[in-house]
């Protein structure tokens, strides 16, 4: 993710099924940036209907597969979902182009103008889940080369990292060109003899992953938490300059690591003051990592279309959402 998740964002990281088993499959191709497009749903004062936006990375695709589940099978609305870039799903939720985003990274810059000042955006509470991006890994090479788990050694290690992409110096494995990054800045300014390589989407950069792991190579990648890939490829984390606020205000001349970010949800003004009880819903819907997971390797690993995994995960966890839709 994203990006400090996937298109995740480093300075802090139905209609409504058919609409989110086709983003299952444009997760390998990247996010489409559909901000253009209007939902039939959205900002339909009066009417039971919600649009919600979705990123294109699968942890997120499990969070609004389970709120539109329940929206539609316990309380009674239609469900559009509109996948959408990181940064302008901010201006179509604030247009009313959408009504809620369920996860986000952190994103200062629209937080002030959207929130703060126009007040067309309203803070929606914490989803529950604490990401967290950094530089990884696998863990059977850093159990070869503890020392390759902190940057300053990194570029001792550039000639095993090196691959046809990276251009005679070590890869560092991004996802997709759209997610908003540090990791350009942090080559340049910690001086490391790496070249970013963009995989094109969280699914291709999963492939890529999957597959120097079953060759048992060594690699280093751009990777976030929560992922359910850490269950089928473990990998640690190398330490980068410790964080501090504001340690990453300017893109340019950042030098430090990825913060720790408890993931938000956002809704759209009108509708938080309009939506009744789908609006309250989407404030309580409050759920973790393992929560989270579980959805998303169903989706991703046993190829459920996510309407699928959300009945499932509905069907077997009553005491976790039941207080979402009282």
């Amino acid at each position: 993710m994203d990006v400090n998740r996937r298109g995740r964002r480093g300075r802090r990281r139905l209609g409504a099924f058919a609409a989110v088993t086709a983003l299952a499959v444009l997760t390998g191709c990247g996010a489409a940036d559909m901000t253009r497009q209007t939902s039939p749903y959205a900002a339909a004062e009066g009417a039971k209907t919600v649009t919600l936006s979705v990123q294109s990375w699968v942890g997120a695709q499990a969070n609004t597969a389970v709120a539109a589940y329940l929206l539609e099978h316990e309380l009674g609305y239609r469900v559009d979902t509109v996948q959408v870039d990181e940064v302008p799903a901010w201006d179509a939720l604030s247009q009313g182009r959408v009504d809620a985003i369920l996860e986000d990274w952190g994103h200062p810059e629209q937080e002030k103008r959207y929130v703060q000042d126009k007040k067309t955006i309203t803070a929606g509470g914490e989803l529950g889940v604490t990401g967290h991006i950094g530089w990884y890994v696998p863990t059977y090479f850093a159990e070869e080369h503890p020392d390759v788990t902190d940057w300053k050694n990194l570029d001792k290690y550039a000639g095993l990292l090196r691959t046809a992409e990276s251009g005679g110096k070590g890869q560092l494995l991004d996802g997709s060109p759209s997610y908003v990054t540090n990791d350009k800045a942090l080559v340049k300014n910690l001086d490391l003899d790496f070249e970013v390589v963009f995989a094109g989407s969280e699914a291709a950069q999963i492939t890529q992953i999957r597959q120097f792991a079953k060759e048992r190579k060594p690699f280093l990648t751009y990777w976030y938490k929560p992922q359910w890939l850490f269950e089928r490829v473990p990998m640690t984390e190398v330490k980068l300059p410790a964080y501090e606020e504001g340690c990453d205000a300017d893109p340019e001349r950042v030098a430090c690591a990825y913060p720790h970010t408890p993931l938000q949800k956002y809704l759209n003004t009108q509708f938080a003051q309009t939506g009744g009880k789908a609006a309250e819903f989407l404030e309580r819907f409050h759920w973790g990592v393992e929560e989270q997971n579980e959805v998303a390797l169903m989706i991703a690993e046993e190829k459920l279309a996510p309407e699928q995994a959300a009945k499932k995960w509905v069907e077997r966890n009553r005491q976790v959402w039941e207080p979402w839709v009282r």
